[in-house]
């Protein structure tokens, strides 16, 4: 199985944190299958002091491509959600809009990703 990490779940897991997404994390980087939307190399890298080992994890697994159209598609996705009156960040409807453009599920533990499961379809894991 392929799917993609947000953030949540990649820092639950690198924290040692045991629960269903970090368990699908472990899974996914033990068979080579984690792939990363670029918006969540760019959540992880960010942060200050991030152990060297951290940073080569995320440096060595693969990044999704941003395809053409992508940011219009990402514009519309957002719009959906806010115009169902959900809040809709602009970090997570770029993750979800990778998803969602390479037909991927997201690993994640935070509940905003809720909305636009709901709305535009994202799937989800666990």
């Amino acid at each position: 199985m392929q799917a993609a990490i947000d953030s949540s779940a990649l820092i639950g897991y690198l924290g040692g944190i045991d629960r269903p997404d970090t368990r699908l994390v472990h899974q996914l980087l033990t068979a080579g299958t984690a792939i990363l939307p670029p918006v969540v190399v760019t959540e992880v890298l960010s942060q200050p002091g991030l152990p060297a080992h951290v940073a080569g994890l995320i440096s060595a697994l693969e990044t999704l491509p941003v395809t053409d159209g992508f940011w219009e598609r990402a514009g519309r996705t957002r719009s959906r959600v806010i115009a169902k009156g959900r809040r809709a960040r602009l970090a997570d409807t770029l993750i979800a809009q990778a998803c969602l453009d390479h037909d991927l599920p997201l690993i994640t533990h935070d509940a905003d990703f809720k909305r636009f499961a709901a709305v535009v379809g994202l799937r989800l894991l666990p």
